[in-house]
């Protein structure tokens, strides 16, 4: 007898192909430019949730000044495609270099917080993020590398074999394609045996050491996988906006990112997902509102904080599925059992 899913199994596993479906034709069924627009920036957004996933969610490395490997990502790609150095590269290589760059960044930010930990590890990253913020806007004297607060203009837009990426749409298929693509690699990281390290640093890293993991290494690995997704996310924002400025990469955005990440479910690759469209709808949703639109925001995300502090779609870890029974005291009285009475 051929074995049948239970129905609840088999909707949980078409239903990512119906969502998949859905993003695909969202942009057709948009009543405008402007929703289409939101829609590729929820793209944007989870791409740099994932990256942030493998970090906070995978490794328990809190770090919060991620976007300055966003804003890295963005500024050598404007070096690399922009007349502001001469240079013109294809879009491929010039996005390969980027992601290359920012890996090397996250190792160089990894190296010396190895021995740090929590709140410790939150304040250097944080420092980092806001001196990458502040040679952004001072690297433009004596040598005009950055722009400096006027930031960089013109930089060129995809293209593939001639044809150039314009409009919303296009790009929103771009982003998508990319999404797809981190989504797929998020998903084998994860059950991979990097994953399993991260997830045994996380739970507890004396004991994933003295169990043979190489915690230095493992943490170098989720800095430069993290940095690697945001600095591509960064190439294609200032490919989509065909600029960019210092103020892109405020604190604020690490803390709107990591709320993507805690929203949704630190580990779960698609509740990050969700995480960021909620977190870059609800404010378009509210915009009516005008001065109170934050305010409302706030509020909501207080209350979904409160009743789901563990996010709408946790993660279920591999460890607490797997955990032993706790043994029963010398001595206890067995259970009592139907047979009993």
């Amino acid at each position: 007898m051929p074995y049948s899913f239970p129905v609840g199994e088999r909707w949980r596993r078409l239903l990512p192909f119906g969502l998949a479906a859905g993003a695909v034709v969202a942009p057709l069924l948009a009543p405008n430019d402007y929703v289409v627009g939101a829609l590729a920036r929820i793209c944007l957004y989870a791409l740099l949730a994932l990256g942030l996933n493998v970090v906070v969610g995978f490794a328990g490395l809190l770090d919060i000044g991620y976007v300055a490997f966003f804003g890295i990502g963005s500024y050598v790609y404007a070096f690399l495609a922009s007349p502001h150095f001469g240079l013109h590269l294809p879009f491929v290589p010039a996005m390969l270099i980027v992601a290359a760059v920012a890996a090397v960044s996250g190792i160089l930010i990894g190296a010396p917080t190895l021995r740090l930990r929590g709140d410790y590890l939150a304040i250097v990253t944080l420092g980092f993020g806001e001196i990458t913020y502040i040679c952004l806007v001072n690297l433009d004297r004596p040598i005009n590398i950055t722009g400096g607060p006027n930031g960089l203009i013109a930089i060129d837009p995809p293209s593939f074999l001639g044809y150039v990426i314009q409009g919303n749409i296009q790009y929103y298929y771009l982003f998508l394609l990319t999404l797809g693509a981190v989504l797929l690699a998020s998903l084998r990281l994860r059950d991979s045996r990097i994953g399993w390290a991260w997830q045994a640093i996380r739970e507890d890293e004396l004991a994933a050491g003295a169990m043979g993991v190489n915690t230095t290494v493992s943490k170098l690995q989720a800095f430069a996988i993290g940095a690697t997704f945001a600095g591509f996310a960064g190439g294609l924002l200032a490919s989509w906006q065909r600029s960019v400025f210092p103020d892109n990469f405020l604190f604020h955005e690490s803390i709107n990112i990591l709320a993507m990440v805690i929203l949704g479910g630190m580990g779960n690759v698609f509740g990050v997902i969700l995480g960021a469209a909620i977190i870059v709808s609800l404010p378009e949703i509210f915009r009516d509102l005008a001065l109170y639109r934050l305010l409302a925001f706030g509020g909501m995300l207080m209350v979904l904080m409160i009743f789901r502090p563990q996010g709408l779609l946790p993660a279920r870890w591999p460890f607490a599925a797997h955990a032993p029974e706790k043994p029963e005291p010398a001595g206890a009285p067995a259970p009592r059992s139907a047979a009993d009475d």
